[in-house]
């Protein structure tokens, strides 16, 4: 992959601003992708610096490979999920670091390799594993779970309002012959979504199947919270997020670590007082600017969301 071919990181001067504190520090960038977010803090922090760079997609660690390679004797790439951070620090050698960057969901790398069935616009194989080393993939779920099982991961993950209808449609057709190829699936959403609405629902239909796939919910609840633990004093945690389930749990997990006092609810019982771990630093998330939307339309739903340890 040449350098010119890269796509550009989202929110790159938000990242670099609200992430680096000191230019001698440990930092992990656990959502590595083709690496551009890695790749700008390196440039910014000092020969002693290190950055520790997680995914769990094993083309994405070659391709940062090659992009960081002028780093190499500064940078430590580990093909695993963000959420065995814990792990990933103890066999490095890392105690506490200086800042994580998570930009999660799913790389433009991901959505741009058709064949790893990622996305609705073309019809390849049912799989959507991040990690392909993986047994679980997107054609066991959609063959093997129940329609009950299908309609909650639809609702809950994916917002469908046609959750039962689809999962029902879902268990009829693997009656049928297994659903093998995206293009199954989409032609599914497609009868129950009807034209005018088709795009919104094929996009809350893939994201849902896509997060059970990757368990990626439970994965971002664990990293948050192992992130947290592990930041050294000042050390600050940033977060891109894409839909509202994930960045409504970056949200309470920052308001929960910041907060001072837990209510009682009662009018004649106390606050419990809190020793707070957090301070937030962004009160409301920060979007991208117009004009990074229209260089980079896959920024748009970005929002950041950054932590200080206190």
């Amino acid at each position: 992959m040449e350098a010119s071919s890269y796509h550009t990181p989202v929110l790159l001067n938000e990242v670099l601003a609200y992430l680096i504190t000191r230019t001698d520090g440990v930092y992990v960038d656990g959502t590595l992708g083709g690496g551009g977010h890695a790749e700008a803090v390196l440039n910014r922090i000092g020969p002693d610096a290190r950055l520790i760079g997680i995914d769990a997609d094993e083309d994405a660690i070659l391709s940062a490979g090659r992009r960081l390679a002028p780093f190499s004797s500064r940078v430590t790439l580990i093909q695993s999920y963000a959420s065995e951070l814990n792990a990933i620090l103890e066999r490095t050698g890392v105690s506490s670091v200086s800042g994580i960057l998570l930009d999660l969901g799913v790389s433009s790398h991901q959505f741009d390799a058709i064949e790893r069935g990622f996305s609705f616009r073309a019809d390849e194989r049912l799989d959507m594993r991040m990690d392909r080393r993986q047994e679980l993939s997107a054609a066991t779920v959609l063959n093997t779970y129940d329609e009950a099982q299908l309609a909650q991961i639809l609702w809950e993950y994916g917002e469908e309002k046609h959750s039962r209808r689809l999962a029902k449609l879902i268990v009829q057709r693997r009656l049928q012959r297994p659903l093998g190829t995206t293009g199954d699936l989409a032609a599914l959403v497609e009868q129950v979504a009807g034209p005018k609405h088709r795009i919104k629902s094929l996009a809350r239909v893939f994201q849902a199947i896509r997060i059970e796939v990757n368990d990626e919910l439970s994965r971002l609840k664990r990293v948050l919270a192992d992130g947290i633990a592990v930041l050294a004093p000042g050390g600050r945690l940033v977060v891109i997020a894409y839909h509202s389930l994930e960045d409504r749990i970056v949200k309470e997990t920052f308001r929960s670590a910041s907060a001072s006092r837990v209510r009682s609810g009662h009018p004649l019982l106390p606050d419990t007082p809190l020793t707070p771990t957090l301070r937030v630093l962004t009160t409301k998330p920060v979007e991208p600017s117009e004009t990074e939307i229209e260089s980079n339309p896959r920024a748009r739903s970005a929002k950041l969301r950054a932590a200080e340890r206190i």
